[in-house]
């Protein structure tokens, strides 16, 4: 493992990356002990200080974890893909907001990838997570639920649904869709969506991923993509029309 000290990078960040590296190509493995403190200043040649920096970077994005103790220290960490969930949903929303991505992509994206899903869950999905999309379309329907608790119970409907597909890999790169743009698009939609709308086409998703049913699950998702759309040309609507007033 090696740093470029004339590099203008931080030090700390370069030691994090070539540590990182040495994970990720396989010449550290998951519990292996990684060298002290004072061992790896003394390999990069560098102050305790700055290697301390280095691994609190590697445990923010859990690829290491400390023990105390006479066997204690830094050990390679076995990252989950659910501990990477936050992580993913984290990245998704400063994308989203720094980078300006438009409500269309957003919403293009998100439903191609959960359409993706939907033939996937209608084959393998527990009863568990039918349960779950069955309690937050009751739970839609109760009068009195806030925009937020709405829009929270959205999320879980549409988060069970992606689960139900069986496939870690894509509950993981679904994270941030479902729990990133989906929120962004709600926070577009709220005012103008009708509650009643989201409902049926929830309960059409649930009839049809319970029937096995792909095709209908497809479809229904087809008309909740092109209803999202229509909402937010209504939003917009009546935003020009509130501004020119």
């Amino acid at each position: 493992m090696k740093i470029d000290p004339k590099s203008s990078a931080d030090l700390s960040a370069q030691i994090a990356q070539a540590i990182k590296d040495a994970i990720v190509e396989g010449r550290l493995i998951v519990d292996e002990r990684l060298p002290s403190e004072a061992e790896l200043a003394d390999q990069f040649q560098v102050s305790r200080p700055t290697v301390r920096e280095a691994l609190k970077r590697l445990a923010a994005q859990s690829l290491i974890r400390t023990q105390r103790g006479a066997f204690g220290g830094a050990f390679v960490n076995r990252l989950s893909f659910e501990d990477a969930y936050s992580q993913q949903i984290t990245t998704s929303t400063l994308l989203l907001s720094m980078n300006a991505v438009s409500f269309d992509t957003a919403c293009e994206a998100r439903f191609a990838l959960e359409r993706a899903c939907a033939p996937l869950s209608a084959e393998r999905r527990t009863p568990d997570h039918l349960a779950t999309m069955r309690a937050e379309i009751v739970r839609q329907n109760q009068p009195g639920l806030t925009d937020e608790a709405f829009c929270a119970s959205d999320v879980a409907f549409h988060r069970a649904l992606v689960d139900g597909a069986g496939n870690p890999v894509l509950s993981y790169q679904l994270a941030g869709a479902v729990e990133a743009m989906q929120p962004l698009m709600n926070m577009i939609t709220f005012t103008a969506r009708s509650r009643e709308a989201i409902v049926a086409l929830h309960t059409r998703i649930a009839d049809a991923i319970e029937a096995g049913d792909a095709t209908a699950a497809d479809a229904a998702l087809a008309e909740l993509t092109a209803y999202t759309m229509t909402l937010k040309d209504d939003v917009m609507a009546a935003r020009a029309a509130r501004d020119k007033s």
